[in-house]
């Protein structure tokens, strides 16, 4: 193999590796981007809750069709009070065809599922809003959801993702790798809400 060939053979292994892990390499950057600013603690005010104040779970990404949808259904059925709803859709809308034929791979169905747009959400005391990127996080502050209130799900994923990148119209590899992740994330964070006695899990 001379150098050109392995060049283009490293090359591909690489986009292989962005592809199945990340989406895109957009994906990867703004993973790395927020990993450095949950490092330098500036993101600490969307990672640290008050589980005896939450009261209910609502999942936030920007079309409620793929990520928040799965999260949503991950959530209930793990016995927690939940919505959820997207920054930018069509209220009604059904989940993406690829999530709902992702979702049972976990157990889960995305069938039943239409979307919510924010303009048709209401904000209650003790809602736990749980967006899937930095800057989602920051659109809802700026919307007027209390900041108290935003967390960043990702931060409760193994292995730790901070930024939890859309895996729209993206390859059936990298929807499984972004349902794992929040299939992980709603898990943990469900569990520690459980131990802490938060009143967002169902009786």
């Amino acid at each position: 193999m001379d150098k050109f060939e392995y060049r283009t053979s490293l090359a591909g292994r690489l986009g292989s590796l962005i592809d199945v892990g990340f989406g895109t390499f957009r994906g990867f950057v703004r993973l790395v981007l927020g990993e450095l600013e949950f490092v330098s603690g500036r993101l600490r005010p969307f990672v640290e809750i008050r589980p005896q104040e939450v009261k209910r779970l609502v999942f936030v990404c920007l079309g409620n069709i793929n990520r928040s949808a799965f999260a949503d259904v991950v959530a209930s059925g793990l016995g927690a009070r939940t919505v959820s709803f997207g920054l930018s859709t069509s209220t009604g809308a059904p989940a993406f065809e690829k999530a709902v034929t992702t979702a049972p791979v976990y157990g889960f169905d995305l069938s039943t599922h239409r979307a919510t747009n924010f303009p048709d959400y209401r904000f209650e005391p003790g809602d736990l809003l749980l967006a899937m990127e930095v800057r989602h996080a920051h659109e809802l502050v700026r919307r007027g959801i209390p900041a108290d209130a935003v967390a960043l799900l990702g931060h409760w994923s193994r292995p730790h993702r901070i930024h939890i990148h859309d895996p729209h119209r993206h390859t059936d590899q990298y929807f499984r790798t972004c349902f794992a992740i929040i299939h992980s994330g709603v898990a943990n964070l469900v569990e520690e809400l459980r131990q802490a006695g938060s009143p967002c899990l169902k009786p």
